[in-house]
């Protein structure tokens, strides 16, 4: 069925129009003609955003990890489903194939329920990227433990806030991670977390750095031993269709984070639909997401959506810049990459290094490229496509979030003609609207509002764990009976979507809306400037003023500083308008960011106020330490 992969635009509009007319159909077509079903179900969907409430598939028995590996047993039992390139490149990759991950993530499902764990159970995952991640990822989901991957670089505090608000009985863990030439104690992070953790009855330790550790008697056990001893058969556990699959928490920018609770078989659905289609995905190619899989984008394109697709993925546990900032394309070159998934904070640090460091090596096997994680500024984007892709392989900058599930908004590679900045169209079934703040839909084109989704997708988070009223009130209460993402969003003059940033990085400047990102774009254009960060601090006048956070490429001076203050309010004044320009410019040797790639506004914005007093857990940054030198130079 040609639906299942889309080849040319007339195509994608075909599906695109059945996909939003009749959605129950639409799905159920593709639900029953990809997947292994215990048992068919009794109706598609079910749904009412006023409560809010989403099931899909009602009635429908499935177990995920039998569509992610023992389907493809008899097909593909000797293709590398998991290539493992570690942080050293001299330790050499490991190709794990469909019938060796079959028999890792039985033994490891009979360890978990050798220690009790249970259907429903909570399993929290603080595991660096090695294949213990994933494959433990599938063991919660053979026996339908439900698994909280916690990203292996977050504090203490961090991981005991989500053990304690899923109420986690085990914890899988390692005695260390590789992080280029450093090492991790995340042993003794658990440790540390556990201490605030009552719930907590074992801890499994994978050897990953031997480093030397305290292993607490009772409670924490070697992996290996207990993987040797357990038999590699397990029957995969009977799930319901909306039963839960995982837990993610994603930072609020308020407030503690939000446990989404993703389940089984719609998310399983969208996901592999999805990764065939935007990533154009063929038998024999090998696919790199860059992500971790602490992250959705791990959880959708690095596992469950390749592998219930029979994919090669690569999972890769170094940095870009280890040994040097060739890594990516040393990898790229060595397992001849097809399809390379990465985020513009990697692609904007990659081109800091310039073009001839990409030069050295052959990418001729790229086909596809991608971004995900904000949106990819022109100029990053140029780059990339020039550099990386040599005009040949399209860019699919992608939009979509952890309570999405899957890409939401995307070009299709080869198919929908790309456009720098742009996300472009809607995936297929994905039926977005604009808003403006009186609750109104902006029709037509050339409109820019608040961006939402008018009708439920499969791989839709179902509430947020331990408290639906949050996740109501954050999601569905600013517009009825509409999924509300907090991205402000202007559609062109063909309906192409550009994600303009958050809605709370609008900032009312003298009775101007002004989106932060067209505004960071217009400076990270100026050739000394490596990345910005704009945020509205309190003005008597305007209201709100513009405050720019500015690293340059060159954190020596670069020349007066005063004089490129000037050139960077004259961009922009060009670019956008005269009152876009900013009060304060302060020049910084980098920005904070979550691990993820974000840059988190929330702190520079209490920064630019003049409060500092609050500024939450700083430790779950990618770089705490930048923040306290902001602090001393803030203007």
């Amino acid at each position: 069925m040609s639906n299942y992969h889309i080849k040319h635009l007339e195509e994608y509009y075909q599906v695109y129009r059945k996909s939003v007319r009749n959605p129950e159909n639409f799905w159920e077509e593709i639900a029953e003609e990809h997947f292994l079903w215990r048992k068919k179900w009794d109706k598609v969907l079910e749904w009412d955003f006023s409560k809010p409430e989403v099931k899909w598939f009602q009635g429908a028995q499935l177990n995920i990890t039998e569509n992610c590996i023992d389907r493809h047993l008899a097909t593909r039992g000797d293709k590398t489903a998991i290539l493992f390139e570690p942080n050293d490149p001299n330790e050499g990759a490991e190709h794990i194939t469909y019938r060796q991950l079959y028999h890792r993530v039985n033994k490891f499902a009979n360890v978990l329920k050798e220690q009790g764990v249970k259907k429903g159970d909570r399993v929290c995952i603080y595991v660096p990227m090695i294949p213990e991640l994933a494959i433990s990822v599938l063991a919660c989901a053979r026996i339908g433990a439900i698994h909280s991957v916690v990203f292996a670089g977050f504090s203490a505090t961090a991981l005991a806030t989500r053990i304690n608000d899923s109420d986690c009985k085990v914890v899988i863990t390692a005695d260390g991670s590789f992080r280029g030439s450093k090492t991790i104690d995340l042993k003794g992070i658990v440790d540390e977390a556990l201490e605030d953790c009552e719930g907590v009855n074992t801890v499994l330790v994978a050897k990953r750095i031997d480093s030397d550790i305290q292993m607490k008697e009772g409670r924490d056990l070697w992996l290996q031993p207990l993987l040797d001893a357990a038999s590699d058969q397990c029957k995969a556990e009977l799930m319901q269709a909306e039963d839960p699959l995982f837990i993610l928490y994603t930072s609020g920018s308020t407030g503690k984070p939000k446990g989404m609770v993703h389940t089984t078989a719609g998310y399983m659905v969208y996901t592999a639909y999805s990764f065939k289609n935007a990533f154009q995905y063929r038998e024999n190619d090998v696919y790199w997401c860059t992500a971790d899989i602490g992250w959705i984008t791990g959880h959708s394109y690095i596992v469950y959506g390749p592998l219930c697709n029979g994919a090669t993925t690569v999972l890769f546990e170094g940095v870009p810049s280890y040994p040097d900032f060739g890594r990516f394309w040393d990898i790229v070159e060595k397992h001849k990459v097809n399809q390379f998934y990465t985020a513009p904070t990697a692609i904007r640090a990659l081109a800091k290094q310039g073009g001839d460091l990409v030069e050295k090596y052959n990418l001729s096997s790229l086909k596809v490229l991608g971004s995900v994680g904000e949106p990819i500024n022109e100029e990053a984007w140029h780059w990339y496509n020039d550099n990386v892709g040599k005009g040949k392989s399209p860019i699919i900058d992608s939009w979509w979030q952890t309570e999405t599930g899957g890409i939401m908004i995307t070009p299709i590679p080869y198919v929908t003609p790309t456009k720098p900045t742009y996300a472009t169209l809607p995936f297929i079934g994905i039926q977005p609207c604009l808003m403006d703040e009186n609750g109104n839909e902006l029709k037509g084109n050339q409109v820019e509002g608040r961006l939402c989704v008018k009708f439920p997708w499969p791989s839709i988070a179902r509430t947020i764990w331990g408290n639906h009223q949050r996740y109501k009130d954050t999601y569905f209460s600013s517009f009825e009976n509409k999924y509300f993402t907090g991205d402000g969003a202007l559609r062109d003059e063909v309906g192409y979507y550009r994600i303009t940033g958050r809605v709370d990085d609008v900032i009312i400047v003298s009775g101007h809306n002004l989106g932060t990102a067209p505004i960071e774009d217009a400076i990270n254009e100026h050739q000394a400037i490596s990345e910005s960060a704009i945020v509205g601090f309190p003005h008597d006048v305007k209201g709100s003023a513009l405050y720019g956070y500015i690293t340059l490429k060159d954190t020596g001076e670069y020349r007066k500083q005063d004089n490129l203050r000037k050139e960077i309010n004259q961009l922009i004044s060009d670019k956008i308008g005269p009152i876009a320009k900013l009060d304060k410019i302060q020049f910084t040797e980098g920005l904070p960011k979550t691990r993820s790639g974000k840059i988190m506004r929330r702190i520079l914005r209490k920064i630019a106020e003049k409060d500092t007093s609050n500024l939450g857990d700083i430790s779950t940054l990618l770089n705490p330490e930048c923040v306290q030198d902001i602090i001393d130079n803030a203007l």
